[in-house]
């Protein structure tokens, strides 16, 4: 069943995506080669916790920890621990807040030091791909417009879209109905509903769409090992223009100017 939410909510929620835009500009000052994904996971628990908020995926269907950590060929899910950044890596860190008894949603892929220039495209497009997804995010559109941006925007690039992982309604629950995939059809899937609030969050590969997953029950990675970004807002369906209610604020502001900005023209 897909919940409206009434304003209230819609205004809980965006209190909760304030600390997790925060969390998430936390983890981005240590983004850098030498640091532990281990270390970036603390740096954002003890952040979301010292603000009054919960991490929405520690323990969420017995996930260890509470960012999803997903270096270079990592898709998503990849659990935080050992692994040291190196020069040339790209990270991509997905952070949920539960605070007031309502969760937000967001993730952004860095560059780790100085990439290729292939790379940093795919990063860009990627990021530029969520922003042509949220366009459709209009009361009386279709569940496939928003796939149908994504998609269409990315493959004309030369880019593929992972097929197994979707987007996803957020509210009382991390993951609520619909399912928002990264591609479709105009026209098609459920009409967009003024109060929707919906996780939309394109995993885009730099080479093909194939994905698998690894013996720890949660680590996707592509199946040729080339690289892949994710980028996640939470919106929320307006009439007219959709609302976006986390942010990238608080991480442009302190990766300006840096290696880390992943600009968008």
């Amino acid at each position: 069943m897909i919940y409206l939410k009434t304003e209230e909510e819609i205004n809980l929620i965006k209190v909760s995506a304030q600390v997790l835009g925060k969390a998430h500009a936390e983890v981005a000052t240590w983004v850098k080669p030498g640091v532990t994904t281990g270390k970036l996971d603390a740096v954002a628990e003890e952040y979301i916790r010292d603000n009054g908020g919960i991490p929405s995926f520690k323990g969420f269907n017995k996930f260890p920890a509470s960012l999803c950590i997903s270096v270079n060929e990592v898709v998503v899910h990849g659990i935080p621990g050992g692994y040291v950044l190196k020069e040339g890596d790209i990270v991509s860190i997905d952070c949920g807040v539960k605070l007031n008894g309502y969760h937000s949603d967001s993730a952004y892929t860095y560059p780790v030091g100085e990439v290729s220039k292939e790379v940093m495209n795919l990063l860009t497009a990627t990021k530029k791909s969520l922003y042509k997804g949220i366009e459709q995010a209009v009361d009386g559109l279709r569940i496939g417009d928003i796939g149908h941006a994504v998609q269409s925007y990315v493959e004309d690039r030369g880019y593929t879209v992972v097929r197994e992982l979707v987007g996803h309604g957020v509210g009382r629950d991390l993951h609520e109905a619909p399912e928002v995939p990264n591609y479709g059809k105009r026209g098609k899937g459920i009409r967009l509903r003024e109060g929707m609030v919906l996780a939309i969050e394109p995993m885009i590969n730099l080479g093909a769409k194939a994905v698998v997953q690894e013996r720890d029950g949660w680590t996707i990675r592509t199946n040729d090992r080339k690289y892949s970004a994710h980028f996640e807002h939470t919106v929320v369906v307006r009439k007219g223009k959709a609302e976006i209610l986390t942010t990238f604020d608080y991480i442009e502001k302190v990766t300006a100017n840096t290696s880390l900005m992943v600009e968008v023209q």
